[in-house]
């Protein structure tokens, strides 16, 4: 779980939109490596952010069973670049969703500033080559979603929160009970 370009969240309706932020920090490695005459967070990073604030959405729509992936950046466009000590704020709206995966447009804000803008679709990977392949483990996945504030701002559409999945919080309390 080393890559991830969220931090928290801020705002997480259901099916519907979410709001995240990312800190730029020079302790970053990309930071050092991609321009070393001049650190800043690399675009595609930031489309990543997104990507990862849209996927979140999307797959907690099935309780985080389904294995949602990037399929496609439609176009994406930068007025400006991130630097160290910046905040970004993500924000991300389903514009539409089917059993296969999902349309989004995304925007990226530092400050009250627009900073970038992505159009996102992501694909659902079904099929029985990947029934019982896990592309995070479940309690790893849960604390991340936890450390990330998910279940902490979540709402369903109507308002009510989001629970953790039954399924998430029997592998934690597995793999708890199993290095105690």
């Amino acid at each position: 779980m080393r890559w991830f370009w969220v931090d928290r969240f801020e705002e997480f309706v259901s099916g519907q939109y979410a709001k995240s932020i990312k800190n730029v920090s020079m302790s970053e490695e990309h930071l050092d490596d991609y321009n070393i005459s001049w650190p800043y967070m690399p675009p595609p990073l930031m489309i990543e952010g997104l990507a990862q604030t849209g996927g979140l959405l999307l797959g907690q729509m099935s309780d985080f069973h389904a294995r949602v992936v990037l399929a496609k950046v439609g176009k994406a466009n930068f007025d400006a670049l991130a630097r160290p000590g910046d905040q970004l704020t993500y924000h991300v709206q389903l514009m539409s969703t089917q059993d296969d995966g999902a349309i989004a447009e995304g925007t990226i804000h530092l400050n009250d500033q627009l900073l970038g803008k992505a159009e996102l679709m992501f694909a659902t990977l079904k099929g029985p080559q990947f029934e019982n392949i896990e592309l995070f483990e479940p309690h790893g996945f849960l604390r991340l979603l936890r450390s990330m504030r998910l279940f902490d701002v979540a709402k369903n559409a109507d308002g009510t929160p989001v629970k953790v999945p039954d399924h998430l919080l029997r592998a934690e309390q597995s793999y708890l009970a199993a290095t105690s």
